[in-house]
């Protein structure tokens, strides 16, 4: 990873550029980020459990959040780009956001691209892996996201082993004290957030050669167990 380059950081939801990549956001000068999905699924649960009577109150909040997080960074708004697409529905529209990636990445002269890596860990982050590989010429690098651990808990901060050499960024204490506030500007995301410390040392590594129409790993993904919208088996059948 050459955090010279003109680099891309396109994740599936608000809150994820800081769980995975504050360093990037603090140290990688015009980086380009990318939102796919608003952070609201359609169905309206989300948005009720957070206190908000429709789902438009609850995207808008989650993008003025992030709005927040981009100014700790001090990212352009210019350089933030949102897909809008509806959280818990990136695979169903696969084809469009890789179009939508593919134009951005040759229209911004992108030479290298951060993303998920592809764990299972939720469709969203699985179908923003998957286009990004369709999508991308530059070299892709991987941001630690979470998967199902050994018991089926949430494993997050580390890859699964089906990749190269990890690529460790140390956060110093004043981006650790950033990377903290940026966390807490995401305020509707409190509960879903005390799952991921504010760790002071990120994991990176160029992305290996997936076949989506494999699972990432054997056993139960971990978004079979929460019930978002599609399983394993139906994810792959819709990203082939």
């Amino acid at each position: 990873m050459n955090l010279g380059l003109r680099t891309a950081l396109v994740v599936a939801h608000p809150d994820d550029e800081t769980i995975g990549a504050a360093a990037l956001l603090l140290r990688v000068r015009d980086l380009l980020l990318v939102h796919v999905t608003d952070g609201a699924p359609r169905d309206g649960a989300d948005a009720r459990a957070h206190g908000f009577d429709t789902v438009e109150q609850y995207a808008a909040t989650r993008i003025a959040e992030t709005a927040m997080v981009l100014d700790f960074a001090g990212i352009a708004a210019a350089r933030w780009i949102q897909l809008l697409y509806p959280d818990q529905g990136a695979i169903a529209a696969l084809a469009a956001i890789t179009a939508e990636l593919k134009h951005l990445f040759v229209h911004a002269n992108i030479e290298q691209v951060v993303t998920h890596p592809y764990e299972g860990g939720h469709p969203d982050h699985d179908s923003v892996a998957c286009a990004v590989h369709r999508a991308a010429a530059a070299p892709i690098v991987e941001m630690t996201s979470y998967h199902a651990g050994p018991d089926g808990t949430l494993a997050s901060g580390r890859f699964l082993p089906n990749g190269g050499g990890t690529i460790e960024l140390t956060l110093d204490a004043r981006e650790c004290a950033l990377k903290r506030a940026m966390l807490d500007a995401h305020a509707t995301q409190a509960r879903t957030l005390a799952q991921f410390p504010c760790a002071e040392i990120e994991r990176y590594r160029p992305a290996p050669r997936y076949d989506f129409a494999q699972p990432p790993h054997a056993g139960p993904l971990f978004y079979e167990r929460h019930g978002w919208g599609v399983d394993g088996a139906a994810w792959r059948e819709r990203a082939a």
